[in-house]
């Protein structure tokens, strides 16, 4: 096998709370149909990586049952997989003490695979990449280590891991979120933030686990432990320039190197709201890179006349399979599948996930409904602040979350 995908979902996404208060933040729903991990997976898969562990932890009955319907590949290819992988507490009692300890503890996976290199991922972003050519990267440049880079802002680096590197993109340091950033050579404005995506050779990988859990000390992570101490040891180590990455044939508008970090609710908001544009940044259309996810067979969405003749109209929004507008109006909004829109009802910029029905007369605005969720008839939100914060989980910028509920049916 050339190479072996690693999806690392066990994130619990602190800060996306309370969409995350009940599943783990790769489960977490995007852009009215697909799933945060489907971006990693479908990049996988587009870019001929078919053999891919998907490494859980926290809150993952959704994340795994989303797996279990959207990512099971025939038991007739044995080679092709994408196999969920709960935390089991083989080396101790201890869960996943860090992204490191977490690959550790599946090592027999990867002596079982005996693959080339290992692609190790994160699944907590939003973005398009062809793997392949980081792949491609990693060999030409004879790296023992591969870390995908985004260069960011000087001023904003301190966020992030950072990484020095050479003319070459030899990686000199590697430093977690620096008081003083180092730029690129010939770019002093920049700095090199890690994507916190690895590939590795894998006869390193195992050596370097392996004595990192032997050590009692450190936090067991790819980017606080293994890669600082194998670019002191002097080891092939090498950036690879996430800018230079392209998809297939992108679309008028569209980045070909698209990332986006949705670990707030702002920043999942303005992403969400991004797809809305006619030519969006991120074009899920573009049959070229299609980000795949559980196809549910549901029906059409409907718009329909209500018994007074006002007509359901959804205006610069997406809107999911099975939904039903009747009499009321949507504008910039992100609805999900199976959502039920009563008359009289006005909506605006707002993101409603799957399951959710809205009575008759709500006017609903920057508002993100979870699933199940029922509102009343005649409910406003997002009209007054300060009822919002008395009533609602609100952010500083003034977007409310309505968490989900559990399902009133079986409705998948």
């Amino acid at each position: 096998m050339e190479v072996l995908g690693m999806v690392l979902a066990g994130g619990r996404g602190k800060r996306l709370h309370p969409l995350t208060k009940d599943r783990a933040k790769p489960a977490v729903p995007f852009g009215g149909k697909y799933r945060i991990i489907d971006f990693v997976l479908s990049n996988l898969v587009n870019s001929g990586i078919y053999c891919i562990y998907v490494l859980t932890q926290f809150k993952a009955q959704s994340l795994m049952e989303h797996l279990q319907e959207g990512w099971q590949m025939s038991s007739v290819l044995r080679d092709y997989f994408v196999i969920p992988v709960p935390a089991q507490m083989r080396s101790g009692i201890d869960w996943y003490r860090g992204t490191a300890d977490a690959v550790y503890q599946n090592l027999h996976l990867i002596r079982r695979a005996d693959p080339k290199s290992v692609a190790i991922f994160g699944a907590d972003h939003v973005y398009k990449m062809n793997i392949r050519q980081m792949v491609e990267h990693h060999r030409h440049k004879e790296a023992e280590v591969t870390v995908a880079a985004l260069p960011v802002r000087l001023r904003e680096a301190s966020q992030f891991g950072v990484m020095e590197v050479d003319n070459k993109w030899r990686i000199l340091g590697f430093e977690e979120k620096p008081e003083k950033p180092k730029s690129i050579p010939a770019e002093p404005d920049w700095a090199l933030a890690s994507m916190g995506n690895y590939i590795f050779a894998t006869k390193l990988l195992l050596e370097t686990l392996e004595d990192d859990a032997a050590n009692a000390q450190g936090t067991h992570d790819f980017g606080m432990d293994i890669l600082p101490r194998l670019v002191k040891e002097g080891r092939r180590v090498h950036a690879y320039d996430f800018r230079e990455n392209r998809i297939p044939t992108p679309l008028k508008g569209e980045e070909p190197s698209y990332w986006r970090d949705i670990g707030t609710i702002e920043a999942y908001y303005e992403a969400n709201m991004e797809l809305r544009a006619v030519d969006p940044s991120l074009n899920l259309y573009n049959q070229s890179w299609p980000v795949r996810t559980v196809s549910y067979g549901d029906p059409p969405a409907k718009f329909a006349f209500d018994e007074d003749g006002r007509r359901g109209m959804a205006l610069n929004s997406i809107v999911g399979e099975g939904t039903i507008i009747t009499g009321s109006l949507i504008r910039n909004s992100v609805i999900g599948r199976n959502v039920r829109i009563h008359s009289y009802s006005i909506i605006e910029d707002a993101i409603i996930m799957s399951r959710v029905e809205i009575g008759r007369d709500c006017r609903l605005r920057r508002v993100i409904i979870d699933k199940n969720v029922h509102i009343p008839p005649g409910t406003e939100i997002g009209c007054n602040s300060e009822a919002d914060r008395k009533s609602y989980f609100t952010t500083e910028g003034g977007i409310v979350v309505i968490p989900r509920k559990e399902p009133r049916s079986a409705v998948p």
